[in-house]
């Protein structure tokens, strides 16, 4: 291990000011920064297209064919469709955001909260930096819930397989948070968001790998005969094992919601993403272009997915499509499926981590700016990837965060309910408020038009949508604590 004299790349906390100050003018011209003074960036279409689907495609997909089952064969899929329209709609407006005032030449916006700094003022910093990154923090509790729930799943296939399928094979998942964990540890310590394209290019080919095993397999049992296809209005009050009152269907569909805005969850880091692309074209055309691919893509899959796990299933859908016991067969295959996701899942914790890193990094470094212990890099070797950059702050705080979040994990193993209680909390402000304000304050949109009308009123109902899903996945939550021992679950 040897010190390093070199400068990191910072997370962009920087003013252009002060980035000017490192380079002259013939450096600019010479390619290697860009017009801030940062190391040119090299993202493209497809880069960035990588990053939407890993960012998208996550655990939530697992949840959609129970989301469907609560609603039926005509809200679900509608309500799927909603959400893509959404999620793109307000992309759209939020790549326009990266830059200000000029979409296209104004100056850069390097991270979300910047963006908002930028065109709403200090106080609404605040509580989107509260909601963006106790929304990245909570993203990756649940990616641990899910990463380990996909490793019991193997655990229990494997056990069905020699044992027959109606033996016990009880599992903890704790062993297999604490192992998910480890590798976080070793991954969080990649410096920054730009360093880890290869891993989202990665997580992105796993994740569409399991959605496709998922669609064969649900293609599969939806044709065979012998079991219930669904209903149009869904898991209702009169339909055998799978009977609800009619409360608790009012509950679970507000779960539902929660679980689908989970799935299209990853308007939080969309600058971030931005921000790592070449500015020839300028990188909103490129944005819009990848979130296009990235929720196209997803979306298909989510449509398939859903509604062809509904037919598998019928109203008796497991809450984790793969884990549901009647596909334990193939158990090659599912098991294949599920390492799939357990790799897509320690690539989208990274992208999710990243930023909230970079907060605490940047912080640090500006309060302490002469600390050795904070700025000195140490050169790593580290086999199949070269010289690593260590700096022992970067190395103690990054483990911490990983072992309270694993932690927390193990204290709540609630798949679905997490999921949707997340997804709830990030929707409105994170998906639909931030970027309609900004939106509208950059483009200088006159209040009472009638897009100024259309604009506050799609977020006054997204309003409404995320409190009823949030109330839903609290209630799941307490209903679950009712027979939950800590650290003693086993599946």
């Amino acid at each position: 291990m040897v010190q390093m004299d070199g400068v990191e790349r910072s997370s962009h906390s920087s003013s252009e000011a002060e980035s000017a100050t490192r380079k002259d003018h013939s450096t600019y011209n010479s390619g290697e920064y860009d017009d801030d003074g940062h190391p040119r960036r090299t993202g493209n279409l497809w880069t960035a297209s990588a990053h939407v689907i890993t960012a998208v495609i996550g655990s939530g997909v697992l949840s959609l064919a129970w989301s469907v089952a609560q609603m039926g064969w005509i809200a679900g899929p509608f309500i799927l469709i909603i959400f893509a329209f959404l999620t793109y709609y307000t992309s759209l407006l939020l790549a326009d955001c990266y830059r200000s005032p000029n979409p296209i030449s104004g100056k850069r916006n390097y991270t979300y909260i910047d963006a908002v700094r930028t065109n709403l003022g200090p106080l609404q910093v605040r509580l989107c930096g509260f909601v963006q990154y106790t929304n990245l923090w909570a993203t990756a509790v649940g990616y641990t819930i899910t990463a380990s729930t996909s490793m019991v799943a193997i655990k229990r296939s494997d056990c069905f397989h020699s044992q027959g399928d109606h033996s016990t094979c009880h599992v903890s998942n704790n062993p297999y948070m604490v192992a998910f964990g480890a590798i976080q540890i070793i991954f969080s310590q990649i410096p920054d968001f730009h360093r880890i394209w290869w891993l989202s290019i990665i997580a992105a080919a796993m994740s569409l790998s399991y959605s496709s095993i998922g669609l064969g397999l649900g293609i599969g049992k939806a044709f065979e005969g012998g079991h219930s296809h669904g209903t149009i209005d869904g898991i209702g009050i009169a339909h055998g094992a799978a009977q609800l009152s009619r409360g608790r269907k009012v509950w679970q569909i507000f779960q539902a919601l929660g679980n689908i805005a989970f799935a299209y969850s990853f308007s939080a880091i969309l600058i971030e993403i931005q921000d790592t692309l070449e500015n020839n074209p300028p990188e909103n055309r490129t944005m819009k272009k990848a979130t296009l691919i990235g929720v196209s893509t997803t979306t298909f899959f989510y449509m398939a997915i859903g509604c062809l796990g509904y037919a598998a299933f019928g109203n008796s859908p497991p809450g984790n499509l793969l884990t549901g016991f009647g596909f334990y067969n193939p158990y090659w295959l599912i098991n294949f499926a599920n390492a799939c996701i357990i790799v897509h899942l320690v690539g989208a914790y990274q992208v999710f981590t990243q930023p909230l890193f970079s907060l605490i990094e940047n912080w640090a470094s500006k309060l302490w700016p002469h600390s050795s212990f904070i700025h000195n890099s140490y050169a790593i070797y580290v086999p199949l990837y070269g010289l690593l950059p260590v700096k022992l702050f970067r190395l103690i705080w990054r483990t911490a965060f990983v072992l309270i979040t694993t932690l927390l994990a193990m204290l709540l193993p609630f798949f679905n309910d997490i999921v949707g209680l997340i997804g709830a909390y990030c929707f409105w402000p994170l998906t639909v408020y931030f970027p309609v304000a900004m939106y509208i304050n950059q483009q200088k949109v006159a209040p009472w038009t009638s897009k100024w009308v259309w604009l506050q009123l799609l977020s006054i109902i997204c309003l409404v949508v995320s409190v009823a899903s949030g109330l839903g996945s609290i209630e799941g939550i307490y209903q679950d604590l009712k027979h939950y021992t800590a650290f003693k679950t086993r599946y």
